[in-house]
C-alpha cells in the first residue's frame, strides 16, 4: 500500500486533524534525520557539532531526536557554521 493511501485510510483525508499533526511530526522528523546524518557524514559527535555552532549537545540532542522544534536561524548557525554547508528550502503548495 502506497504510504499516502496507508496515511489516509489510518489518520483521514489531507487536511483532518490527526492527518495533519502526522505530516507535521514527519516533517520534524525528517529534519532532525537529516541533520544526524550530515553530523555523522562529517564525523562530528553532537558535542563537537554543538561547539562548532555555539549551541550545547543536549539541544543537538533534541532535534535529532524530535523532542524541540528548532529555529530557522538557529538551525542555519548549526548547519553553516557545525557542519559548513547551506540549508536549501523549497515550499510545496497543496492543490
Amino acid at each position: 500500500m502506497p504510504l499516502d493511501e496507508f496515511k489516509e485510510k489510518k489518520y483521514g483525508a489531507k487536511g483532518a486533524k490527526s492527518r495533519s499533526d502526522l505530516d507535521h511530526g514527519l516533517e520534524s522528523f525528517k529534519l532532525g534525520a537529516l541533520l544526524q546524518e550530515a553530523r555523522l557524514e562529517k564525523g562530528l559527535t553532537q558535542a563537537e557539532l554543538a561547539g562548532r555552532a555555539g549551541t550545547t549537545k543536549s539541544y543537538i540532542s533534541k532535534i535529532e531526536n524530535n523532542i524541540k522544534e528548532v529555529r530557522l536561524s538557529t538551525l542555519q548557525k548549526i548547519v553553516h557554521f557545525g557542519l559548513g554547508g547551506q540549508i536549501e528550502i523549497s515550499i510545496k503548495l497543496e492543490e
